[in-house]
């Protein structure tokens, strides 16, 4: 996990202290053997000798008294003393620089944090609104991910963020602060497995190479941040893969009790909500993938390139490609007191991307049994480095699009609609879109009110929909009632 400070940029602004941590809830099997693509920059890994003497001076595969295939004397059963840490960090390090052909340029401190504390740091970030209640950033958040189906009208969608970040969370490294943090039950003794190590390590090369400060590593729009991650944790999630492919095999490692890492989710709450955590995810997954492609074409070199230019979106992360987004050009109309957020996200909108118009389609079905998608598609990968498959049907195709979030003061209350605007590729595109989203309407029981428009009158979701398609456009226009949709976006003639 990679910590980011300051920014809210996109939905998923909260996420941006999530954003680059280490995933550990899922493990891909690597069932085919070996680390695929070898380096080809021009970096090359020093050999020890038979004693493993010190180098003269500080060589690719050594660190801090250590190389990368040498026998280290720590015991983590009892947790880590400070000796046995440093020792773990130093050999870590070394196997970091021989996987990823890049020297570190100093040491990295590695901090240990209790979950309870961890829990608590989440909920208090999470907390921005004041007496007077939600801030304007929570309220135009929050239909964003009701727009996504995946938290409803009385849903906090901060407070869900916050509880699926702290209990998901392994370790993370803050830019900033040039740390790595690992949470852990026992603090005292902490014990911490090879793979958040060794993934939060490469965050630290990263960030000594790149800066991960810099503003191309922060994305304006939830697409944007999760195609960035693609590249930044991509790269830390692929070294962290060749990593467990040889621990055991070539290289002793650490062995790690079963409670290390962070431990269980602990505290009160309801667990992660599994929309929120399959976005999050969506980089630790199929970054890896993006990545391996880019060493199979160009060595490490080639992924260099990727990070010094991030991709743009989902999109090219999911399906390999360097498409670019088509621009969508848009003029709020609305009338009767409804406006949009113009101080918030990219001009009062957000790009939700196709990786989340997946994870709608996907919790929908999985959740309100939305005939949208086969929710056990998701498992169904053909990389040996892909963990979920974000490819469907109805997502696929994707071009553009642009949510913008409304809001209306009646009588002391606030009323919220949302605008989306999606462009597709094809028109065949556009209405495989626009079927699969109606299903999800009709799973919420909305009646038909006219051709294009629906209204669901219970539930978490009860909205007036209109959804019309215009070419390779389709565009969704909610309100609380149907004589709102008029106002908030006038139907075209």
């Amino acid at each position: 996990m990679l910590t980011r400070h300051g920014v809210a940029a996109g939905a998923l602004a909260l996420l941006l202290v999530l954003a680059g941590c280490t995933a550990p809830m899922v493990n891909p099997a690597l069932d085919d053997g070996g680390a695929a693509g070898g380096p080809s920059d021009t970096s090359v890994v020093a050999s020890p000798d038979a004693n493993f003497s010190d180098p003269s001076e500080d060589v690719l595969g050594w660190e801090d008294g250590y190389w990368y295939n040498e026998s280290i004397d720590v015991n983590q059963s009892d947790g880590l003393s400070d000796e046995e840490l440093r020792t773990y960090v130093a050999r870590s390090m070394a196997r970091v620089e021989y996987l990823r052909h890049k020297e570190f340029e100093e040491r990295v401190s590695v901090d240990v944090l209790s979950r309870a504390e961890y829990r608590e740091r989440t909920r208090s970030n999470a907390r921005s609104g004041s007496d007077s209640g939600p801030s304007a950033f929570d309220q135009w958040n929050n239909q964003v991910w009701e727009a996504l189906f995946v938290t409803g009208e009385t849903g906090d969608s901060q407070e869900a963020i916050s509880e699926t970040q702290s209990s998901s969370v392994a370790g993370f490294y803050s830019p900033r602060n040039d740390a790595i943090t690992v949470i852990t039950p026992s603090p005292d003794s902490p014990r911490i497995d090879n793979a958040t190590l060794v993934h939060e390590l490469v965050h630290a090369l990263q960030d000594q190479h790149y800066d991960l400060t810099s503003e191309k590593y922060r994305g304006e729009t939830q697409d944007g941040d999760l195609a960035i991650d693609g590249a930044v944790e991509g790269d830390a999630k692929y070294v962290e893969l060749l990593y467990r492919d040889r621990c055991g095999v070539e290289w002793e490692c650490v062995a790690t009790p079963a409670a290390a890492g962070g431990g269980g989710a602990g505290g009160s709450g309801g667990g992660p909500n599994l929309g929120i955590l399959l976005t999050i995810f969506q980089p630790y997954s199929d970054g890896p993938v993006y990545v391996h492609d880019r060493v199979q074409e160009g060595g490490w070199e080639a992924v260099d390139e990727l990070l010094e230019d991030p991709p743009e979106s989902t999109e090219q992360t999911i399906h390999l490609t360097d498409e670019k987004p088509v621009p969508i050009e848009y003029r709020s109309r609305a009338t009767n007191g409804w406006s949009t957020f113009p101080n918030q996200g990219q001009s009062g909108s957000d790009t939700v991307g196709e990786a989340s118009m997946y994870v709608m389609f996907w919790y929908q079905a999985r959740t309100a049994g939305a005939d949208t998608v086969d929710p056990r598609g998701i498992v169904q990968t053909e990389s040996r480095y892909d963990t979920y498959n974000y490819d469907a049907v109805p997502s696929s195709g994707w071009a553009n699009d642009r949510l913008f979030p409304y809001k209306k003061a009646s009588g002391g209350e606030s009323e919220y609609g949302y605008v989306w605007v999606t462009e597709w590729d094809t028109e065949g595109d556009a209405r495989e879109f626009r079927d699969a989203y109606r299903k999800i309407l009709r799973a919420h029981d909305a009646t038909r009110q006219s051709e294009n428009t629906w209204v669901v009158e219970d539930g978490e979701f009860a909205d007036a929909f209109r959804v019309r398609m215009d070419g390779t456009r389709v565009t969704i226009v909610n309100g609380p009632t149907a004589e709102d949709l008029d106002d908030i976006r006038p139907a075209a003639n």
